[in-house]
Formats: structure tokens, sequence, C-alpha cells
């Protein structure tokens, strides 16, 4: 067992009193007068035993009960369930200097930090489980132990997750007000509303600056982002079209965000919302870190240590959340010492979705799309979603449905008859008219795909030339702008021998 001292609870508590409303003040003397005259016991961390971990599969809260506190510090556990003290224009300021060591690329990740206050206000670890980086930048969650399929490696309790859900209650009439502008807007932001809360929050909690109890997990995030959302116009024209447009939709979106923040009405300092790199940062934050959860009711949240857990296509780790709201990852195999724990970020088979929001290229993945973005309106005709239309990075070799949408767009073009019943075949799965109406055009259907394949190889090779022309210092997502455009053209070479060798 592992002592407490009653003084260190005290503090914590003074602490934490400060940021109360004055009548609650009385409250956290209390839990001070206590703490100066009892010592608690905390469990010590090894509380993954054997019968812990059997336990943690029937009932999560037997075996992750949080670390026992004599009263929860309040300025993390009713963070969410508080009122906001802002009004539409905040008195509360925070020093420039503050805002700019959250960005700057000079400033390291305070991530020991950050793991010491997941600790001590709940996180709880499977043996052997930690955070490592092999350049102080990039961090990932690994094991040094080995962990079984089914195993709990990491447990967030709910006070120190921020949802999108408790940051309306928290906020109330002022965050609506700021919704309802940036729907005027832009309607179709409506669907985007849980992802604008998440902001709210993050640029409310950064007004706060130290006095913040988000402070250190803020502190340990990435200073810089690859995404589309941070790109210059000049990185767009480096670009093929898919993923130029994948890219611009992030960063349109991030604009209207921040045209709706500067109206006003939300509860965050002007000096903050004037900030446009704080912005741009917080919303990248929550662009990328955040988790969705359907049921009951549809919300994103944040989960900070949990949000260090990278991508795979072949994730080894799935996120969980109980009744009460609080995080358990689970392994979803056994998982050997000295590996990374994982999950998955989005779909396997298409990259560059994942390349436009999050700004990395996953070096696993089998898969691309076939960059048809020519034949939108076929795929939207036949149904069709772009994970379908893929080449094999490994063989170049076609999905058949790319074979489809190049047939039909032929036939719409030269016999609108043959279109139409080319388009029941599709739509009612009638492989084997497909297969003659693709063996009777199939010559024209392959100098289509030629010609595609052809342009963007061409294409991919001059915005590639022009992107390596660009200074890196002004430019810093060119790197991962040329692993996409090398990984487009290496693809799409292997197709186009396979397509030469059909005749």
């Amino acid at each position: 067992m592992e002592w407490i001292q009653s003084e260190d609870l005290g503090q914590l508590a003074f602490h934490y009193s400060m940021q109360l409303h004055p009548p609650y003040h009385n409250i956290a003397i209390l839990v001070i007068s206590i703490a100066f005259n009892h010592t608690i016991m905390k469990v010590h961390s090894s509380i993954f035993t054997a019968s812990s971990i059997f336990a943690a599969c029937l009932q999560v809260s037997h075996s992750f009960a949080p670390v026992s506190f004599t009263s929860t510090p309040s300025g993390i556990a009713n963070n969410n369930a508080r009122r906001s003290t802002f009004s539409k224009t905040s008195t509360t300021t925070t020093s420039s200097t503050s805002l700019n060591v959250l960005i700057s690329e000079y400033v390291q990740r305070e991530v020991s930090t950050m793991e010491d206050w997941a600790t001590t206000y709940g996180v709880q670890k499977a043996d052997g489980v930690q955070l490592h980086s092999p350049d102080n930048e990039d961090y990932q969650v690994i094991t040094q132990a080995p962990i079984s399929a089914g195993q709990p490696v990491l447990y967030v309790p709910a006070h120190m997750i921020l949802s999108s859900t408790s940051v309306s209650e928290e906020f109330g009439w002022t965050l609506e007000e700021a919704e309802m502008a940036l729907v005027n807007i832009d309607q179709g932001q409506v669907g985007r509303l849980p992802l604008f809360r998440l902001l709210v929050k993050l640029l409310s909690e950064i007004d706060k600056a130290s006095e913040s109890p988000f402070d250190p997990w803020l502190s340990s995030l990435p200073k810089t982002f690859y995404n589309g959302v941070s790109m210059t116009d000049a990185c767009f024209e480096c670009l093929p079209p898919y993923a130029a447009m994948l890219a611009m939709n992030e960063r349109n979106t991030y604009s209207r965000f921040l045209n709706a923040l500067r109206l006003g009405f939300a509860p965050i300092s002007q000096e903050t919302i004037n900030n446009e790199k704080i912005v741009k940062w917080a919303y990248n934050v929550a662009l990328t870190r955040f988790q969705e959860v359907w049921e009951p009711v549809r919300q994103k949240k944040l989960v900070p240590y949990v949000d260090m857990l990278n991508h795979s296509s072949e994730a080894n780790c799935e996120i969980t959340f109980d009744a009460e709201g609080n995080c358990l990852v689970l392994a979803l195999y056994d998982i050997q010492p000295g590996n990374p724990l994982t999950v998955s970020y989005g779909d396997p088979t298409n990259p560059t979705p994942l390349f436009a929001k999050y700004g990395f290229l996953p070096q696993d993945c089998s898969t691309i799309f076939c960059k048809a973005m020519h034949l939108e309106e076929q795929i939207q005709d036949l149904g069709y979603d772009f994970n379908e239309l893929l080449f094999q990075t490994e063989t170049g070799e076609i999905a058949p449905k790319v074979w489809d949408i190049f047939l039909y767009k032929l036939l719409q073009d030269n016999d609108p008859s043959a279109a139409e019943t080319f388009y029941i075949a599709c739509k009612i799965n009638d492989e084997d008219t497909k297969s003659q109406y693709h063996n009777h055009y199939f010559a024209y259907t392959l100098d289509s795909l030629k010609s595609h394949v052809y342009t963007i190889l061409s294409d991919v090779e001059r915005l590639t030339m022009k992107a390596q022309t660009y200074d890196r210092g002004a430019h810093p997502r060119v790197p991962v702008i040329v692993a996409h455009n090398n990984l487009v053209r290496a693809t799409f070479t292997m197709t186009a021998a396979l397509l030469e060798q059909m005749g």
C-alpha cells in the first residue's frame, strides 16, 4: 500500500476550491481541514492482478475503481457539470505568452507531467503499459508486458473526459447562440455541432491557462499538425483532386467555425478568438483526437491519455464507454511485449481520408481509391462508395466495381438504353447480365481505364515536382504530401502494367 500525505490532499483541495463559486469555498475549506487530520490510503497502481482482470471482464467498476479521495477533486470532477461563469464578453484574460507556448514548436510537449496528472485523477493502466517516444515529439502507447485478448489495458474515469453533451449542459444558452450563428452561416454544419462544442470547450480551458484543470493534458498535445486544416493554399495545388477535395473540406469547416466564433456569442475571451493560430490548434486537437459515441445519444468525446493511441489498419485494441461514461480500452488480441497499442481511426481500405483529416499516411494500407472523381455522378447513381472503388497498393489489381463505373459512363454516352439495362443489373446484383456487358464492351472499358490511369500518373508526377520546389520552412506539410503522391504513383504504375497486359 502507498500512503498519500494529508498535506498533499489539503493543497489539492485548496487549489481547486479557488475555481469554484464563492458559496462552495467553505466546502473546500472543510475538505482541507479533514485532510490535515486524517491520512488516506491509495491502492497501489499494481491493481491488475489475475483476479482483478477477471473481474474487469465481468464488471469494469470492480477492478477499475478510480483512485480514492476523501472527496473527488472538485476542479475536475464537477468540471463538466458546472455552469460556466463566462458571459458574452468574458472578463477572463489569458497572456499571449501562455497561448503561444501551447503551439510553439520550440517548446517540448510536457508528456511526463500529463502522465502524473492522469494517474492522480484516476487513469489506470495494465502492467507494462506506458508512453514511448523516440524523439520527444511523436508518442505512442506501448506495452512492455504481455497482454491477453479481452484484457483491459486503460481506464479513464468519466470526470476526466470532455464530451460534447456535457459542454452543452455547462454553457447553456450562450453556446446555443453560437451554434445558431454557425448554422446560419452554413446549414450543412448541423451534423458537426458536437465538434463545435468540443472546440468551444477547449478554447474556454485555454482561456484559464494554468488555472484550467486540463492544463497538464493541453500542454502534452502536439504543437504542429499536418492535415488539410493546416495546409497552405500552395499545398492544395500539389494534391490530386480527390485528396485536395477532402483536405479542403476540412479547412472549410474550420473557417466556418472560426467565423461563427468571431460573432462573439461563445463564452471565450476576445483575445483567444483573435488568435487564429490558437483557434486552429484547438480545432485540430478536437478534430484529430475525438471519439464518436452513438448511444444513448450521439456525441463526441475527448479522452486524455487514450488519445495517445495511434492508428493501425489492424488495430489490436478497441475503445468503449460504460453507462456511467467511463472509458475502457480492451485488447482485441494477445499483444506481445514491445508492441504498440493501436486503434482504428477510420476505413483502412482508403488512406486518403486519413491523410486529409489526420495529416499522416498509413504505412500498412493495402488499397487506395481509384481517383475517378470525374465519375462521381456515376458512382452516386450506382450507389457505390469510394471504399469499394479501389486499386491494390501491392499489386495494382482493380476492384470489380471500378470496371462498372467506367463501363456505365461509356454506355451513358453512347447507348442510353444499354446504360439503363446495365444500371438495373448493378442495382439488383444481376452478375450474369453485368458479365455479358463487360465482355461485349471490354476493349472500350479497357481504353477508358488506361486513359484515366495514365492521366493520374502524369498529374501526380507534375504535382510532386511542384511540391518539391517549395521551401519546407514555409510549407512543412510538403513531405507528407509527397509521400501521398508517391503512394498514388507507385500503385497506379502497377495498375498501368496490368492494364497493358490485358490488351
